[in-house]
């Protein structure tokens, strides 16, 4: 293997690792900061916490990591992303702990920032390890049923119940662990929780299906552009 070859390869992997834990941090700092509405499908609004905007890219990438440099590597980006979590974490808490020189309207500011982002951390380092870990998981299941062939069951069929795993648990640890949630007192809290659910799942469903073609595209490019040798095969 040539020095130019793997340069491109440390690329790649760096590239997609970079958008991946960027995107986690984006995740975690803006979190549930404000609810979107993007519209809805029939009778079902699309709300969205501005954080989750970004996060099916990071399916995105484990699965192109999944299927170019397989399993492993995979599983070790999880790893380095749950510890992006607790770095985050220690921020957060060294910055409210420390003696700070800003005024009263910068320090409401902060600690109200802090006090959601907490709350999304919380949540999301959970359901980010039963997701990625899913996701994972059973990408390499429906690889390995369909013998390295249908790039499109392995892409969605993972992506779609991870998806699921994720939204449920964020809706619900972020309402019963760290009431977080922009939830109407007066009203029923099971119907409103589903409605969170649902909404994030369903946006975050279109997403996945959306990512379809750019994942065969970015597959078929970086297997070339890589000398990847064969389809199913992986780097390790």
């Amino acid at each position: 293997m040539t020095a130019s070859l793997q340069q491109r390869r440390d690329l790649a992997f760096l590239v997609l690792s970079g958008l991946f834990l960027g995107t986690m941090a984006m995740l975690n700092i803006l979190g549930l900061t404000r609810f979107l509405q993007l519209g809805s499908i029939g009778p079902w609004p699309l709300v969205v916490a501005v954080g989750a905007l970004p996060y099916p890219l990071t399916f995105l990438c484990t699965d192109l990591i999944s299927e170019i440099w397989g399993e492993d590597k995979a599983s070790q980006l999880v790893w380095v992303g749950l510890l992006l979590n607790g770095w985050i974490v220690l921020i957060l808490w060294l910055g409210g702990v420390l003696p700070g020189i800003s005024g009263p309207a910068a320090d409401a500011t902060f600690f109200e920032v802090r006090r959601l982002a907490f709350g999304a951390v919380g949540a999301s380092m959970v359901a980010y390890l039963a997701a990625q870990f899913t996701d994972v998981r059973l990408f390499h299941f429906w690889k390995r049923f369909s013998g390295g062939k249908a790039l499109w069951l392995r892409n969605n069929g993972s992506t779609l119940v991870s998806q699921l795993v994720d939204t449920t648990a964020v809706v619900l640890i972020s309402h019963y662990g760290s009431h977080v949630l922009p939830v109407c007192p007066e009203l029923p809290v099971v119907p409103q929780l589903l409605g969170f659910i649902g909404s994030g799942y369903l946006f975050k469903a279109l997403a996945a299906l959306a990512d379809t073609l750019p994942f065969y595209w970015l597959t078929g490019w970086l297997r070339r552009w890589l000398e990847v040798p064969g389809e199913g095969a992986e780097l390790g």
